[in-house]
């Protein structure tokens, strides 16, 4: 490796690791604030707060990577373009297209990781992600209710509060329950509650309370006091995937399936790869800047590149879904497009072509 390699990978590690990091913190600060917010309403297990994170992470790294990889190419070659460095390369003999072997060097690894977090890890943080949500839903109404906090029940019938919890989690003290059913509602409370199986069926044994039947419609209500009250449970069966999505799917499993919604995904999980190695090139073209304009104009380019090509997956997926466009027919659109336009700008960058160069032009001859 020559003095040229060296002095461009050098850099370009050295940004990639800066810049990785910070859209990283930046990444999962706003996926803690998601995830602190479905806790606190009871729609995720606050105890396992910092293992949804790390599953967002990992599913999530790929694209974050991409862009880092992106940022990383356009922020080194244009702080080289603004101190003229490039312009000390161009003179010593060297092409653009002489940098693309170093660059390479430096993005493939990049590209194999993005790879396999698409393929790999992708499906299998998706799968561990429904898993814990899940699992959460399907316990018992009591385990669920927090001291002192309203829930829902997992029918989204009944609202409980509870002022205390006992050493067992299926019991309760001071208990309060709202339930709807069409126009009739139902408020109880009791001293006590616990959970009691009988064969089956699973109730919600209330002790010592009371409990008001309010028509909304008619404005009638009938007031009840009771010693022990017994409320049917949903029967809690055991854990199961509900349905199995496309995006929880192994990649060999999408590649078998015939099924609209499945190449879809298959679409958005090889583009990904594919998409990193376009912009990779993308991004050397983009770094070129007017010194008067400065490189924040050409990081601005490269977001709204980044961001048009990244939908173009999502939109690009959705219509494969919908059976709209075929699988084959989406790449050659998305990535071919993509492919075409940055082999005519280097050809362009290195032989200087133009589209004047190949009209005819009438040269007028004398008389």
């Amino acid at each position: 490796m020559n003095l040229f390699q060296k002095s461009i990978q050098k850099e370009l590690y050295k940004n990639f690791g800066g810049t990785t990091v910070i859209l990283f913190t930046i990444v999962m600060t706003i996926m803690l604030i998601r995830i602190l917010g479905q806790a606190s309403k009871g729609q995720a297990n606050p105890s396992e707060v910092i293992l949804l994170i790390a599953l967002n992470g990992i599913g999530n790294a790929g694209p974050i990577l991409t862009l880092s990889l992106f940022i990383t190419i356009v922020y080194t070659f244009s702080r080289m373009y603004l101190e003229s460095e490039m312009v000390i390369w161009f003179s010593s003999g060297l092409s653009l297209s002489k940098f693309l072997k170093p660059l390479w060097s430096f993005c493939w690894p990049v590209v194999l990781v993005i790879s396999l977090l698409a393929v790999i890890a992708w499906p299998w943080s998706n799968q561990q992600t429904q898993y814990l949500k899940e699992r959460f839903e399907k316990r018992s109404d009591i385990e669920r209710v927090a001291p002192g906090q309203f829930q829902e029940s997992a029918n989204k019938q009944m609202v409980f509060f509870i002022e205390k919890k006992k050493s067992s989690n299926d019991e309760a003290s001071s208990v309060f329950i709202s339930k709807f059913e069409g126009n009739i509602e139902t408020i109880t409370t009791a001293k006590a509650g616990t959970i009691e199986w009988l064969k089956s069926d699973k109730f919600l044994s209330l002790m010592n309370g009371q409990q008001t039947v309010l028509n909304h419609e008619t404005g009638e209500y009938k007031h009840t006091e009771f010693e022990n009250l017994k409320y049917w449970l949903d029967p809690v069966g055991s854990f199961s995937l509900s349905s199995i999505q496309s995006q929880m799917m192994s990649t060999l499993e999408l590649i078998k399936s015939g099924e609209n919604i499945n190449k879809g995904e298959l679409f958005w999980r090889t583009g990904l790869f594919i998409a990193a190695i376009n912009l990779a090139l993308l991004a050397v073209q983009l770094a070129s800047v007017n010194p008067r304009v400065g490189r924040s104009y050409s990081l601005a380019m490269a977001l709204l590149c980044f961001m048009g090509y990244y939908n173009m997956l999502t939109i690009g997926k959705r219509l494969i879904a919908d059976g709209s466009v075929s699988f084959f027919t989406m790449i050659l659109t998305v990535h071919g497009t993509a492919t075409v336009i940055i082999m005519i700008w280097y050809l362009h960058t290195e032989f200087n072509l133009h589209w004047r160069r190949f009209v005819p032009s009438s040269v007028p001859t004398s008389p």
